[in-house]
């Protein structure tokens, strides 16, 4: 009886020594979200401006009028928007789950290895 427990033993450590990994769980991407992140989504396109151009200005960059703005994708834990501005540059701004934003010059995306600023639907547009 002791032999064949032994042997029982023996084989189930060799079988789980192969590969040289333990048995592990799928990891899942944890996604933080903040309600300033989701009530984006949700604003008119005047509203939507006024806000990025806030966040533009808040970052000590100017940004007389915003012509053209929208969702571009979500990069980590952070929602990636983008605003045109009346003087021809355009801005990437990303609003984190603390609702701080973020600003670069949509120049310098391939650069840094940051998304383009192509916008997209959002994920409220596309539901709704």
């Amino acid at each position: 009886m002791r032999a064949q427990l032994l042997w029982t033993l023996v084989g189930g450590l060799a079988a789980t020594a192969c590969d040289g990994s333990a048995p592990t769980q799928p990891q899942r991407a944890i996604v933080v979200r903040s309600e300033a992140q989701d009530q984006l989504h949700q604003l008119s396109d005047m509203n939507r401006a006024i806000a990025l151009r806030r966040a533009i200005y808040a970052s000590g960059r100017t940004c007389r009028r915003v012509e053209e703005s929208g969702y571009v994708q979500e990069y980590g834990n952070l929602s990636m928007w983008t605003a045109s501005c009346d003087s021809g540059r355009s801005w990437a701004i990303f609003v984190g789950p603390d609702g701080t934003a973020q600003i670069r010059d949509c120049r310098e995306m391939e650069t840094l290895k940051l998304p383009a600023c192509t916008i997209r639907p959002s994920p409220a547009q596309k539901t709704g």
